[in-house]
Order: structure tokens, then C-alpha cells, then sequence
């Protein structure tokens, strides 16, 4: 798989962003973009798998990107999968709020308590708590993922 990552506001691309590549759950691989946002993974065409894009709380941007996910893509070397990520700070339509909340969502959903740390818990609090929604509905949703996020370890 391959592909680019990309602002949504301006359509620059967005260097260390970490990709990765879920199957049934488990991590199969990831990396993080370029300078140029540019992500290439040794995924076996023709696999069913979920994609995620989000920042490393180890890394300098981590608290700047709202997350991104794909479930149900079939990994081709053929198509490439690029994504455009909202930067926190920013307004967001409902497309990308909806878009932000499901790449929350996932981490929340996909954490093991061994990969449960309060680095990526407390960026993830700090850029879902600047998501400014208009939707009941999905302040809703963003206060239920920010209370699972905020929970002691």
C-alpha cells in the first residue's frame, strides 16, 4: 500500500504521520510519512484490512493532527490511499469531525493495556477537546471518547 497524507485545509503534505495497517485487530505494518507526507507498506494485495492515521506522542507533531481511519480497504499496489487530515485549531465540517471522531474511536477501540499509555491519552484528550463540533450528536460522541480518554490508567 501506498500513499499520500495531506491537510485538508490547504492540501499540504503532513510529514510523521504514523500509518498503520490492522488486520482482525493485530498491527500487520506501519510507518510514518515523509517530508513529501509520502507512506509506502508491505501489505499482501487482496488483504481486507483497516488503515489509521495519527500522530506518535514521541513526536514533535503530536498533539497537531486529528486521526484519520479506513476499515474495509483492500490493500492494492495499484490504487494509492491517500488521506486528508484535519489540523487541530482548525473548523472542521462534518465530514471531517466524523472523520476525526472515528479515527479516536479506533485508538480507543484497539488499545491493549499493554499499548495503553498516558502520553498518547493525554494528546489525544488535548486535540479531541479542541474539536469544535455543532452537532448534539457528536459533542455526545466527543464527550464519551475525551471521558475514556481522561480515565485513570
Amino acid at each position: 500500500m501506498y500513499g499520500h497524507v495531506r491537510s485538508v485545509t490547504d492540501r499540504q503534505p503532513v510529514p510523521l504521520i504514523e500509518v498503520s495497517v490492522h488486520r482482525d485487530g493485530i498491527v500487520v505494518d506501519h510507518t510514518h510519512t515523509d517530508t513529501e507526507g509520502r507512506y509506502d507498506l508491505a501489505v499482501p494485495a487482496g488483504d481486507l484490512v483497516t488503515v489509521r492515521f495519527d500522530t506518535h506522542p514521541t513526536l514533535t507533531n503530536a498533539e497537531d493532527w486529528h486521526p484519520s481511519v479506513v476499515a474495509n480497504v483492500v490493500a492494492s499496489d495499484k490504487v494509492a490511499l491517500d488521506r486528508y487530515l484535519l489540523a487541530t485549531g482548525h473548523g472542521a465540517t462534518e465530514a471531517s469531525a466524523v472523520d476525526a471522531l472515528s479515527g479516536y474511536l479506533f485508538a480507543a477501540g484497539v488499545w491493549s493495556e499493554a499499548e495503553r499509555n498516558a502520553e498518547y491519552a493525554r494528546a489525544a484528550a488535548s486535540r479531541l477537546s479542541s474539536l469544535k463540533l455543532t452537532s448534539r450528536v457528536l459533542q455526545e460522541l466527543q464527550l464519551r471518547v475525551l471521558e475514556h480518554f481522561r480515565a485513570p490508567e
